[in-house]
Parts: C-alpha cells; structure tokens; sequence
C-alpha cells in the first residue's frame, strides 16, 4: 500500500522506521505533506539567495528570518496547522518570484528554486518532494540529517534574533546548507562533510544565542526554584522563547496574576533579570509530554511560545495559546513580534480561571551554566584531583513518552556517588527531582539550563580541557544523551564537529540514519547506542 506520508525525523518515529499513516506526534498525513512542500520550496529559495549572494547582491533579513521561521515551523511539535503551513509555501514561492527577478542569470538554478506553483498543485507536488523522493539510501540518510541539523539550528537563530542578535553569517550558511541539497552530485563524502560543517555553524549558532540569552537577562546562577503553587490564578508558560516571557511578566505585573514555567521554560529562574518580579512563581509540572494532564490541571490559560506542543483535549484547548511558529487547529494565537505583543486575551483569561491545582511542592536546583561552574572552578578542580569527583557523565537532551526512557532515571540514581551530572534540556526531568546529593558542596546535578543552552555544556568541557592540559577525549567525562527532536540533532552536530568521541545516543539510534552512514558515524567518532543500564554502567565508567 502507498504510504499516505513518510517522517522519521523524531526519536518515536513508528516501528524506528517511519510514520507512514499518521505522525505519532499527531500530526496528519496532510499536514506532513505540507511539511514536505514547505522544506522543498525553502530549499529553492535559499538556491536563489545563495546565487545573489554570489552575484555580491544583498539579501534582505527579511527573507532570512523567512527561511529561518519555514525551518522552526516544521519542527517536531511546532506546528500542526495544515493551512498555515500552506500560506507559508506560499509566501516562499511569492517572495522567489521577487528575487528570481533580481539575477543576472538563471543558469544552473534546480527545479526547487523555479516552480512557481498554485495552490490548487500543493498536495500533488507535495507527494513528489518528501524525504523518500532521494532514492540512494545513504545519501537521503545524509541529506535529512543535514536537514534535521539546519531546522535545529534555524531555532536556535530564532531565539538569538528575538534578542536583536547578528545571525547574518549563520542565516546565510543555511541557505547555502540548504541549496546545496538540491545538488545530486554531491556524493556521501561531501554530504558528510557538509553534516560536519553544519555542526561548527551550530556551535556559533549555539554561542550566539548564549551571548544573547546572557546580555539580556544576565549570566545564570545556581538558583532554588519552587514547584508548588499560590493562591492567586496564573497564567503557565511553556516552550523555549525568554523575550516572550519577558514581555508577559511586564505585562502581569500588578495585576494579580502569578506566572508559572513549564518544561523548558524551567531555566528562566536561573537568570537574574526575572528574579524582580514578585509575581514569577516557580515551575509547574515536567517535561513536555505529561501536558496534557498537566494543562488540564491548571486550570488558567498556557501559553506556547515554541515547540513542543501536543494536540490538546477539548477540556482545554480554549485557553491554549500559541505564538511565533507555533500552531494548533482551534487554540487562539497571540499575534505580533519581539518589539511587543498584546497579550491581554491571555491575562483577561486568566483573571477569570481558579488557582493552579497542586501538583507537588518543594524544590529544585539549577543555574550550574557556564559562568557559574566557572565560578566554583577551584572546587571542582581540587575534588577531581582528590579523586572527591572521578567522572562527569553527560546526560544532556529530550524527555519522550516511552517507557524506555525510564533507562535515564535508573542511570542517573545508580551511577557512582563520586560522578557529577552535566546536563542540559528536558532529560533532566527524568532525575533532577531524586535526592542524588552534592560532593563537597557541588551539586550532583549540574543543570545548565534549557536544550538552547547545551553550550554551556560545551563551555565547561573546553574549561576542563584546559585546566588539566588534556584533550577533550581525555578528560573523565563520558556521554549519554537522550535524543528526541532536530534541536538535539544540531548539538550533536557541533559535538562532531568539535571531535568528541564515543558518545552514547538513545533510547534508539535515529531512523534516518542507514547502516553505512551509522557505520561512518561509528567508525569516525565511536557513536554508540544503549543497552540496560548494569551494562553501559560498566562500560562507560570504565
């Protein structure tokens, strides 16, 4: 039977071979097609971006921040919109026709970047486009992973922007990252080496937005974070964007209502710019994926500034709000970009809800990024010397909904009592609330904030690497990264492309990688996957 679509972009792919029916994240068959369409003719458009740039004309940010937003829209759990999508092809194609007419010539331009297209083709274009339209294995394998590692690292440029940063450089790289796609004579060793070219690009993407993050909101610092509620209603904030909670904490100020994080929003306690607001109240629930019953029980509006977004019950999609790149069928959407945004129908909402229901209370401990494990250098110097701290374990990356992922949560409570965790994005929620302790006043848990700050990580090993005059293969650090979506595919990428060696990767190895690509991955870097965790205990502690 014809597949009615074709994904294995995420971890919980279907059978780790591809969604074929429907997306496990929820997504229709319909709107992945979509998907297809809009990756497609953002490929032509950046062909023709990359043709004027080499023609030494400009391009406009405009159209940067166009394919940037194209790329963030078709992320796992950003989008689920089929007629928004549909506009945004649109648009793309509207806005080639505008720079096709800009070229001095037109020679060598690939279909992609000269099918004007109409609305009523979409869905018979779209079924010719998608990722099985590469009929080489390897190099389809090759192409999506580049891909993946561009839509993560167009994320993060869309965070960096909507704190004023110059991604220019970067933006331009994806586009010709982009373009070159559309080559079919780049054989596997030039796609390989564009794999690992877009993950230096992710480093700078990844120190941009940290340099950004920092500037505005100040360097995090080791926090406590509470997990209970108050009395007053609030109003939950989920996803990734700082500047757009920045501007609802402005905009709730004094008007009874408390604002809450969730999932990745977590990290925003960590940086001192938010610590004025007496109305900030801590965090409620975990990771992503428990939002639906989480959602529910908070009974006032939530809002989604980026990914990762579940379809919603009926119980609560009313007062369900999205922003930026996100969108969901029937949840209203907040309008505007990162100068202002009105969000009143969200507070008007609000004032009208009960309380948060109670979830849990206490605390947790985070804000160990860069800056601050700097701070505490001569500490952690002297425990590893001391033999206080024999290995530092990477468990950085995505929470997900299979049982398998308990793994992480066994890892971490049975590792040694003389390891420290480095961590950063949504796994942390598998082990961060269990009692693991400190070593001589340093925490066990090192959480260096959200999956956008995986730099921090970066940051510290570079540190360590030079500290004790060693490589960075041959510091006591080993990695074990839970894996889910594109964003944890560029860090990946950059990881690479810094050499680090012998990383772990799970639950499962990603599905768009084909035997020979994995095996290159394998025999270059040392990539491995998991087993039970007696197992890698041994192995990597080794």
């Amino acid at each position: 039977m014809e597949n009615q679509m074709f994904c294995y972009q995420c971890q919980e792919t279907a059978g780790c071979a591809g969604c074929t029916v429907r997306g496990v994240c929820g997504k229709t068959a319909e709107t992945a097609r979509m998907q297809d369409l809009l990756i497609y003719v953002t490929k032509g458009i950046s062909e023709v971006t990359t043709k004027l740039r080499g023609e030494g004309k400009t391009v406009s940010s405009e159209v940067d921040a166009m394919v940037n937003d194209n790329l963030f829209t078709t992320i796992t759990n950003a989008n689920f919109s089929e007629d928004v999508i549909r506009d945004c092809v649109e648009m793309t194609l509207s806005k080639k026709e505008e720079l096709l007419k800009e070229l001095d010539s037109k020679d060598g331009l690939h279909a992609a970047a000269l099918w004007h297209g109409e609305r009523t083709v979409f869905d018979a274009k779209a079924k010719n486009v998608g990722v099985l339209s590469t009929e080489n294995e390897d190099i389809r394998s090759l192409r999506e992973l580049i891909t993946y590692g561009l839509k993560g690292l167009a994320a993060y440029v869309k965070h960096a922007d909507a704190l004023k940063a110059d991604s220019r450089k970067i933006d331009a790289f994806i586009q010709s990252a982009l373009a070159k796609l559309l080559d079919d004579s780049l054989d596997a060793e030039a796609l390989t080496a564009l794999a690992l070219e877009t993950g230096k690009f992710g480093v700078d993407g990844m120190a941009l937005l940290d340099a950004a993050n920092t500037g505005a909101y100040g360097n995090p610092e080791i926090t406590k974070v509470d997990l209970g509620v108050r009395k007053n209603p609030g109003i939950l904030v989920s996803g990734h964007d700082l500047r757009d909670l920045e501007m609802l904490l402005e905009q709730t100020e004094g008007t009874g209502i408390d604002v809450y994080t969730h999932g990745e929003m977590l990290p925003a306690h960590y940086y001192p710019a938010f610590k004025k607001y007496k109305h900030f109240a801590g965090n409620y629930g975990n990771a992503w994926w428990k939002q639906k019953e989480e959602f529910e029980a908070f009974n006032g509006p939530i809002l989604l500034t980026t990914n990762c977004i579940v379809p919603p019950k009926d119980s609560y999609k009313d007062r369900l709000f999205t922003t930026n790149v996100v969108g969901m069928p029937g949840c209203p959407h907040i309008d505007g970009d990162f100068n202002y945004k009105d969000f009143s129908p969200i507070i008007e909402r609000a004032k009208k809800c009960q309380p948060p229901t109670e979830l849990e209370t206490g605390t947790i401990v985070g804000g160990l990024a860069h800056e601050q494990v700097f701070a505490l250098a001569d500490k952690v110097v002297e425990a590893v010397k001391s033999g206080a701290i024999k290995k530092f374990v990477v468990m950085a990356g995505c929470d997900g909904r299979m049982r398998s992922r308990e793994y992480y949560r066994e890892f971490a409570e049975k590792l040694p009592k003389d390891t420290v965790i480095l961590t950063a994005g949504c796994a942390k929620y598998k082990y961060i609330k269990l009692p693991l302790g400190d070593i001589g006043g340093i925490p066990r848990v090192l959480d260096a904030g959200q999956c956008n700050d995986s730099y921090s990580l970066v940051r510290i090993a570079l540190k360590l690497s030079e500290v004790f005059g060693v490589g960075v293969n041959e510091l006591p650090i080993v990695y074990n990264i839970a894996w889910y979506e594109q964003k944890a595919v560029i860090v990946l990428l950059a990881l690479l492309s810094l050499g680090v060696k012998n990383i772990h990767l799970g639950p499962t190895l990603p599905a768009f990688l084909s035997p020979n690509v994995a095996n290159i991955l394998v025999e270059n870097f040392g990539i491995g996957g998991i087993t039970d965790v007696e197992s890698d205990l041994k192995t990597m502690l080794a």
